[in-house]
């Protein structure tokens, strides 16, 4: 990393003047950075809410879309991954560097809401401090524990087991939360209730803190962490070539295959690698094949989050999820976890007979507009069901923004973003789609959404079996010319990301020269959606906060990581 006080004129990446950049940030960088995807300015860790506020207002990165937290043998540092929702294609990386003795830096929490979670994060694993965050405490571990796991120091081996006398504040924190509550709110019908983490209703071990004013809830914080895996850093422990895509697979295990783009994207942009057309396709159609795998399970349990209807409606879902679950299964050979992603391409081609398997997927395809007519004549019709779900779980397009929400449930607020289009990978600039968009804001929208998604990845995944037909057999080349042992160059770093079924699934990597990346960080859709949960549920009824859950089609591997 540079810390020359004056700025070296480069060439832009992307639609980004780094000159003008640099020009309106002014003295407040100390130095520049190179990135693979973006631009990177240094600044102190005393100017972070300023900076980021510049940005925002006067050059229009509103999308902070991830934090990086690490530690060097010689500082600490944060990396705020800044891009727009009006255009992908500009991004910028603001670099925070932060002493040994004291890694400290100023909180961007008054500028994004969503830089409260990213923080809290890094604190947690890291162990940075953020000046003046609202709530610096642990979000993935214990609030008993000792140290922090991505740090250079960190004993793997120490004991987590702590006695209740030493600890005993953290350990009741909630029995404290529930007493603050009942102090503040006496004489009123304020209470504290929780729900989760055990409970079909929250889609996995996800916990919430729910206060209650009557019948209406006043506050919600979700609790998350009981699936922390440390995901992270089994990827740095892990090699580029081979031992690191499989695991995006456990990421979002509902609609995993859109998830191993995003690991790949990153090590063949860190190391330069090629991917050849005809794989390219491949990666597209089974993409969205994945992508209608995830959506038709969302659907599906969304029916019985909101009117309990788990016969009929579940078992259509799962009847269409299991024709493409088959498919998939022909085509990369797994069940559930597929890993068809290769560093360079794709595993293998297409199943033989080869006909068979496009006339199986054809026959799908062909069916889907009458299956979707069904999901409309039980779900999106029915009374019931839009007495639930339309007005309830409202949240607008400038707190998706704020909270740096993607996916569908960014689109079903108005919010026309999508990589598939914005920052154009694969085989999808080549196609004819649309993205899917609501202005509803509500519940009844997200799932207007997903629905019409399903109807665009068809036309997708049925323009690649057209191409995939006539492509000539002796140009199906599978993979590009990839080393067995790659090695990016030392101290290059990338931040890549991808549309998954839920939204923006990120990798950011940083190399050391070695195989194995010395920093790995994901950015989750799942994560950034949750943390907007109280926008949506503040002010409405229980049966409703449970309808918004469900909504965001989170889970909860994805969350944690």
């Amino acid at each position: 990393m540079s810390t020359d006080q004056e700025i070296e004129a480069e060439e832009p990446e992307g639609d980004v003047d780094e000159e003008a950049i640099a020009a309106l940030l002014g003295d407040r960088v100390i130095g520049t950075d190179h990135h693979e995807n973006a631009p990177a300015f240094v600044v102190g860790p005393d100017h972070v809410a300023d900076v980021l506020q510049t940005l925002k207002a006067q050059a229009g990165f509103d999308h902070l879309s991830l934090l990086t937290a690490q530690e060097y043998a010689d500082r600490f540092e944060s990396i705020y991954h800044l891009t727009s929702y009006e255009d992908r294609t500009r991004e910028v990386s603001v670099v925070v560097p932060s002493s040994k003795d004291d890694p400290r830096n100023q909180s961007a929490t008054s500028v994004f809401s969503t830089a409260g979670w990213h923080e809290r994060e890094a604190y947690d694993l890291v162990g940075i401090d953020y000046a003046g965050h609202p709530d610096l405490r642990r979000i993935l571990l214990p609030e008993t524990w000792q140290g922090h796991p991505l740090s250079l120091d960190y004993d793997q081996q120490q004991p987590q087991v702590v006695t209740l006398a030493e600890h005993g504040e953290a350990m009741m924190s909630g029995a404290t939360a529930q007493a603050e509550v009942s102090d503040q709110h006496e004489g009123s019908d304020r209470m504290f209730i929780n729900i989760g983490p055990h409970h079909p209703a929250t889609h996995g071990v996800l916990h919430l803190e729910t206060q209650l004013d009557g019948e209406q809830v006043a506050h919600v914080d979700p609790d998350v962490g009981y699936l922390h895996r440390c995901e992270e850093q089994m990827c740095q422990n892990g090699t580029y070539r081979h031992k690191i895509i499989p695991y995006s697979d456990r990421w979002d295990y509902t609609a995993n295959l859109p998830c191993e783009w995003a690991p790949a994207r990153a090590i063949e942009d860190l190391a330069d690698v090629e991917v050849p057309e005809y794989a390219q396709v491949l990666r597209t159609m089974a993409t969205e094949l994945g992508r209608m795998f995830g959506h038709f399970l969302a659907v599906a349990t969304y029916a019985l989050d909101v009117y309990g209807d788990f016969t009929a409606i579940f078992q259509y879902g799962i009847r269409d999820r299991e024709t493409v679950q088959s498919i998939l299964e022909d085509l990369t050979g797994q069940r559930m976890m597929f890993y068809y992603f290769r560093v360079g391409g794709v595993a293998w081609d297409l199943p033989t007979p080869r006909q068979e398997f496009v006339d199986k997927v054809r026959q799908f395809i062909d069916e889907l507009p009458g299956r979707l007519a069904e999901y409309h004549d039980l779900i999106t019709n029915n009374e019931l069901f839009q007495m639930r779900t339309v007005d309830t779980g409202v949240v607008g397009p400038d707190v998706v923004k704020d909270y740096g929400v993607t996916g569908p449930v960014a689109r079903a607020s108005g919010v026309d973003y999508d990589l598939r289009r914005d920052d154009p990978y694969g085989y999808y600039d080549e196609l004819d789609w649309e993205v899917a968009t609501d202005d509803g804001c509500d519940n009844y929208a997200r799932i207007l959404v997903r629905l019409r998604e399903v109807e665009e990845s068809a036309r997708i995944v049925s323009q690649c079996l057209d191409l995939l037909e006539d492509w000539p057999e002796d140009e199906r080349t599978l993979q590009a010319n990839v080393p067995r042992t790659l090695k990016p160059e030392s101290d290059s770093e990338t931040y890549k990301a991808v549309e998954s079924a839920k939204g923006e699934m990120g990798v950011y990597v940083r190399s050391d020269g070695t195989a194995s990346p010395a920093r790995f960080k994901i950015r989750s859709p799942c994560f950034h959606n949750l943390s907007a949960l109280p926008e949506m549920a503040e002010g409405e009824m229980i049966p409703d906060l449970i309808a918004a859950v469900g909504s965001l089609d989170i889970v909860l591997g994805s969350v944690d990581r």
